[in-house]
This record gives C-alpha cells, sequence and structure tokens, in this order.
C-alpha cells in the first residue's frame, strides 16, 4: 500500500467513526438504562411501588467529532439514597433508617462489557 492509498483509507475511516461510535454509545446507554430499570424491580434492588422512579431512568447521548459520551441517571431526588441508603435526617426534617437497594452498581459490568464490544464493533466496520 502506498503512503497515498494509506492516507486516503485513513481520511475515509476518519469520517466514518464518529457516527460508528456514536451508535455504539447509543445503544450502550439504551441497554445500560434496560439493565438498571430491571435491577429496580425487586429485591435485591428497590422494590417497585409506582414505576415513576423505575421510569425516571434516562440514557442522554451526545455526539462528538470523533465519538460521543453517554449520561445515564434519573432526575428523582432520592436514587442515590435508594442505591446507597441513608440512615439520618433529610433536609425537610424527615428521618430515615434505609438500607441500601442496589441496582445501578450491579449493571456496570454489563455496561462496561457492552460499551467495549460496541466500540470493537464500530471499529471493525470503519476497518472493512
Amino acid at each position: 500500500m502506498t503512503p497515498e492509498e494509506l492516507a486516503t483509507r485513513l481520511e475515509h475511516a476518519a469520517a466514518k467513526i464518529g457516527p460508528a461510535i456514536q451508535k455504539g454509545v447509543r445503544h450502550t446507554g439504551e441497554l445500560g438504562i434496560a439493565r438498571i430499570r430491571g435491577n429496580a424491580s425487586g429485591r435485591p434492588g428497590p422494590n417497585v411501588v409506582t414505576g415513576a422512579y423505575r421510569s425516571s431512568w434516562r440514557a442522554e447521548t451526545r455526539a462528538l467529532k470523533y465519538g460521543a459520551t453517554c449520561t445515564i441517571g434519573t432526575s428523582l431526588p432520592y436514587g442515590r439514597r435508594l442505591e446507597f441508603g441513608f440512615t439520618g435526617t433529610d433536609s425537610i426534617g424527615r428521618y430515615y433508617d434505609q438500607p441500601p437497594f442496589p441496582h445501578v452498581q450491579p449493571a456496570l459490568g454489563f455496561i462496561e462489557q457492552t460499551l467495549m464490544a460496541q466500540m470493537r464493533l464500530a471499529v471493525s466496520e470503519v476497518l472493512l
């Protein structure tokens, strides 16, 4: 392969890598949300009372020039309390003695493995 051919191939790959990574990151975020919601569907995670907490989880993916970033989270203020537990008085005077009900941490290994697989897939698609 000549240097010119290599340069052309690399330019082509650079143009395709951003969208390929964005697709993989978006897919990983969706699967991560599904895993967290599943873990928040009863013990050892939190029990479902109304379903509002479970359905509050969102993945926000933002495209970057050659990649993407994804933030997974809930807007409900009691998410940390459910994940880590809480003993004490809150800011409005209510007392809690709540044990942790992990549902995010158990999903992290799955999310990491999924992201790695998606990145390998993105790079292999670009290089073909």
